[in-house]
């Protein structure tokens, strides 16, 4: 019996130690990026990033609920182009408006995530040539509440595999 409440104890120090080393070392400011190279002209690309309904056909996130309530507003492809979305527990609730955009190079956006933390974030797709095709970088920048900082390698990693399944599926689509 000792010997498990020293290994409890030994568990509980650890976590204790994770969690002030990742509050106190881990930035508050979060980048992430992901990019891949597409076989296709950056105008051919663009058909499925350059707008909030465009980039909902391949979108990873809203596919992770096949009930997901998706709304638009605002003219597509153009600054103000938005959306709002209303999900599963596993896709949540927001809106991502588009808030500039380089015809064929870049489009930036603002996510407002409502639900189930509320947040803010933005998020880029940026395209550039690539040898005869398309580099397309899709990166998000949002700040971290202590809470994230402690999940921020498990954040790191979700987002990892999520990313590359959306650029995966651009690139099916793309290369058609």
């Amino acid at each position: 019996m000792k010997t498990i409440l020293k290994i409890l104890g030994i568990i509980i120090v650890l976590v204790l130690l994770y969690a002030v080393f990742a509050m106190l070392a881990f930035s508050k400011d979060y980048h992430f990026e992901r990019s891949v190279v597409i076989n296709a002209p950056k105008e051919k690309v663009w058909e499925h990033v350059g707008s909030t309904k465009a980039f909902n056909t391949w979108n990873p996130f809203a596919k992770m609920d096949k009930n997901i309530v998706i709304t638009y507003s605002g003219t597509s492809g153009e600054v103000g182009d938005s959306y709002t979305w209303k999900g599963n527990k596993d896709v949540g609730e927001g809106v991502q408006t588009v808030t500039a955009i380089v015809p064929n190079e870049k489009m930036t956006s603002d996510l407002h995530f409502i639900q189930p933390f509320d947040g803010k974030a933005v998020a880029n797709f940026i395209l550039t040539p690539e040898g005869n095709g398309t580099k397309v970088t899709w990166t998000m920048d949002n700040e971290l509440n202590t809470m994230m900082k402690l999940m921020k390698p498990m954040m790191d990693s979700q987002m990892g595999k999520t990313f590359d399944e959306g650029l995966g599926e651009l690139k099916k689509l793309s290369e058609k």
